[in-house]
Parts: structure tokens; sequence; C-alpha cells
């Protein structure tokens, strides 16, 4: 198994520099330099790991995904101890491990830096201690379930959705004993003590995540119910639906796993608590991927002859080829480009192309402007994606500073007085034309790639009419930029990604 894990993160390295940052890494990364107790939009653990990394390994692509590299490691390792849990020997163990490498949520979380990481790997590391503790009747192990969801709150705060539903499954189903126990409330106590600074952020600053899961469910709460179903048969992978599918079957039905059948239940309930509020569907992927270690005990028991192994096989192998094309940048980028499948499916490549293009055409902009004048300019971008993109390629032209009002991007810093021109990229011409003296265009961002700001454009924008400071709170924005049309949804707007 560990062969396995060693594998998946020398998988995962050597495609890391390929394509670039995604644009969720760009505003990481910058966030690494303006550490905080929390953002509006994550908690601060990912942040910080950039800041490490990036002073371990330098300001490059590579070094930013070693993290991730290394928690799909753990991530793959997991899975055959959950089938141990179960009472799967090594062949099952085996099986699990190598399913797991060929799971879409390993290779993805693997490959990008962000909140998604930590987030799988709290869902399945708590998962497992908690059968575990079923299996052994161990309390003690209370005390790292603790520990784990403490620090995956400092992650990402969807852990609690998994909480509340093996919480709700173990008081229906049972053994509700695990609760009989000081333990538990201690288990408790040391989660919150680690927590607590994210959430007395999150307190002190009018709660921000509220309005940004606003936002994101007004975006996409049509969207997320209509591919919701469709989407629970993509997360792992297609050609493995049925051995998670199994796995679901068998925890609710065997009578020998009565009393993990807390962990089957708590998968519909995630469907129907999503489904209520509008979730996204792959918010369950993390669940899935503990029914998936747990379909390995059953295939296992299945696959008794070699022609079946085959099968087994055959299906990982096609599950690991398609999940990696679609998801990890295995193929040119123009292939994804001028592949009509691919161009629609495998959407997040291209959130890690163009970037370097849209700094260079921002730069022509600038460059144009007399001398005298780029002394006072600064260049504004309308997302948090483009603002990190001119922050981390736009020194290499001579660009000044770069802003933004989204999320936390508004807090890493203000123009100063002395700017009375700035550049903008992608903003609503009627809000900025009313902040400045004149506004005149100049030119939109041309990629040959279906990128997401395609046709954003560009303005140069003269005499701010009251001083940054009062400009900077009519500005900020807390919401979300839905895909490929550039369009900003925030808690207060109307309407949903097209």
């Amino acid at each position: 198994m560990s062969l396995i894990a060693a594998a998946m993160t020398l998988f995962l390295l050597v495609l890391a520099t390929r394509h670039g940052y995604h644009v969720d890494e760009l505003y990481t990364r910058v966030a690494s330099r303006h550490l905080a107790w929390g953002y509006v939009d994550q908690p601060p653990l990912v942040a910080l790991v950039a800041k490490v990394e990036m002073a371990v390994f330098g300001d490059n692509v590579f070094g930013f995904r070693v993290a991730p590299a290394l928690m799909a490691a753990v991530a793959v390792l997991l899975a055959p101890l959950i089938s141990r849990e179960l009472g799967g020997g090594r062949r099952a163990q085996i099986l699990a491990a190598s399913m797991a490498f060929a799971s879409g949520l390993v290779m993805y979380t693997g490959h990008i830096m962000g909140t998604n990481n930590w987030d799988e790997l709290s869902w399945i590391m708590a998962s497992w201690l908690l059968i575990r503790m079923v299996r052994t009747g161990d309390t003690r192990l209370w005390w790292a379930i603790g520990v784990v969801v403490g620090v995956g709150l400092t992650a990402k705060y969807l852990l609690v959705l998994l909480l509340l539903c093996l919480g709700a499954g173990l008081l229906v189903f049972g053994p509700r004993s695990v609760f009989r126990t000081w333990r538990f409330p201690a288990a408790v106590g040391v989660a919150a003590v680690i927590a607590s600074p994210v959430l007395i952020w999150q307190l002190t600053h009018g709660m921000p995540q509220l309005e940004m899961s606003s936002a994101l469910s007004k975006a996409l709460a049509t969207l997320s119910r209509s591919t919701f179903i469709p989407m629970q048969l993509l997360l792992i992978g297609f050609f493995l639906n049925p051995v998670w599918i199994a796995g679901l079957v068998a925890l609710l039905r065997r009578p020998e796993w009565r009393a993990y059948r807390f962990v089957g239940w708590s998968y519909p309930l995630m469907v129907v608590v999503l489904l209520v509020i509008g979730g996204q569907g792959a918010y369950t992927t993390a669940l899935q991927y503990v029914l998936l270690a747990a379909g390995a005990v059953v295939v296992d028991r299945w696959a008794r002859n070699g022609r079946r192994l085959g099968v087994l096989g055959g299906l990982t192998a096609l599950n690991a080829v398609s999940c990696a094309v679609l998801l990890l940048p295995t193929l040119p980028i123009n292939t994804y480009a001028n592949t009509p499948v691919l161009k629609d499916l495998a959407i997040v490549q291209f959130d890690q192309a163009g970037w370097p293009e849209l700094t260079r055409q921002v730069g022509a902009v600038y460059h144009s402007l007399p001398a005298e004048e780029q002394a006072h300019t600064v260049i504004y971008g309308n997302h948090y994606g483009q603002a990190g993109a001119l922050d981390k390629w736009g020194p290499q032209d001579g660009l000044p500073a770069a802003y933004s009002g989204h999320n936390s991007y508004a807090d890493f810093g203000v123009p100063g007085e002395d700017k009375t021109t700035v550049i903008t990229i992608g903003v609503d011409p009627k809000q900025f034309g009313a902040l400045f003296q004149s506004c005149e265009e100049r030119g939109e961002y041309k990629n040959d790639l279906p990128v997401s700001d395609n046709g954003q454009k560009f303005m140069v924008c003269r005499g701010p009419v009251k001083p940054w400071p009062q400009l900077w709170e009519q500005l900020r924005w807390i919401g979300f930029q839905c895909p490929y049309t550039a369009k900003a949804i925030t808690a207060t707007s109307t309407g949903e990604c097209d």
C-alpha cells in the first residue's frame, strides 16, 4: 500500500507544473503574504501552508503543489485502513489502495492547492477513526477525532456537515454507547480550542462566511439540484460506481456490519440535506470515498477467480485513465480546447491557463500610457484571480501593484492617494463611471482558449471622485465568480450562473 501511495505522490508531482496556477491558487498565493486568523471565504490554514511551501521551495507552481501531493498519499493510505477495520484482508486492502489511486477525489485534491485538500482529508480521517473506535471500543480515539476536527475547521467549515450526518446516524442506528464517555465532550472541547481563533474571527467580522455561502448557493442552487444525481456518478469516477455503491448497500444490509450502519445511512442523509439547501453534489465526495473503501471488501469477496479479478482491474484502470485526463493536466491544453467532449467536461484545465497572457495584455495597456501617468497608475481586477495573476507576473513586465475588492483580496491593500489612474479588468462600467471623472475602454482580453475571462473589457479610469479609502467601501464585494461567464454573484444580487 505504501508503494501505491508513493506512486500517487510521484505521479502528481510529475504533472504539477503543466498548464499553470489555478485561479484559486493565485488568490492563496497572495493571501499567504497577508496571514490572518480568517478570510472572508475560508479559514487560514491553506494560506499558512502556502507560505511555508514558498519559503521552502520558492515562489513557483511546483513548490505550491508539494503539500497536496503528499496529502493525496495519506488519503490513499487511509482507504486500506478503512477496509481493514471492516474486516478486509490484504487483497481487499490492496484493492482499496488501488481504487483510491484511481479515484477522482485523490487526483483532483492532490493536484491543486486549496481548501479541498484539507477538507477531504479531514473527512476521511475522521470517518476512519470513528469506524475504528466503534470496532475496538477504544474511546481514547475521541482525542484524535477532536484534533482532526479542530484542524479541519481551520481549513474549511464544511466538515460540520459530515459531523452532523455521522452523529445523526449514530444516534438513530447506534452504537450510541460511543457518546457515553467523558472523552466525547472532551474531544468537542479540543476541537473548539483548536478552531477557536478562526471562529472568533468570523464572529468579530460579522460572519462573512454566511454571506459567502449565500452567494454561492444563489449562484449554483438550480444547477446543483439539476445535476446532483449525475454528479454522484462522476465524483469518484464512472467506472468505480459499482464498488462504492456495493459498499453502501453492504453497510446498510450486512448483519456483520450492523455496528457500522451509521456510516451507510449518513450518505443518503447528506444527499437529502444538500438537495434541500441547494448544496453542491461534490460535497458528498469524501463520504463516497469511505464507501469505496468499504466496497473494496465487498468486491474482494466477489472476485474469487481470475476473470472477476481481471474485471476489477480493468474497471480500476479505466477509472484512473478517465479521471487523470479530466482532472489532471495530462494532455496539452490545446487538446482540451479542441476536443468537444473534453472542452465541456475538463473545465478545471482552463482555470489553470491564460493568466500570463492576461498579464501581458494588461501590460500593453499600461505601457501605452505616458510615462508621467504610469507613475500614478494602479491596476484593478474585478475578481481575485485577475489581481492574483497581475501580482505574480506583473513585476516581470514592470507593472504597478494590482488590487481587487473581491472577498478578502479587498483587505490586502488600498491604492495610495497619489494613484489617480486605474486600469480595470472586467468591471461594471456604470459603477466605475460614477467613481471616476472619466473612463475609457481600452480593448479586451483575447485568448484562443475557452478561459472564463475571455472577452473581459479593459478600461482606463482617471480622477477618483473621492479618496481611495472611501471608494474602497463601494468596491468591496463578497461572492462568487461564475465559471466561463465572468459573472459576479453576491448575496444581494439577483440571478444565477448561466
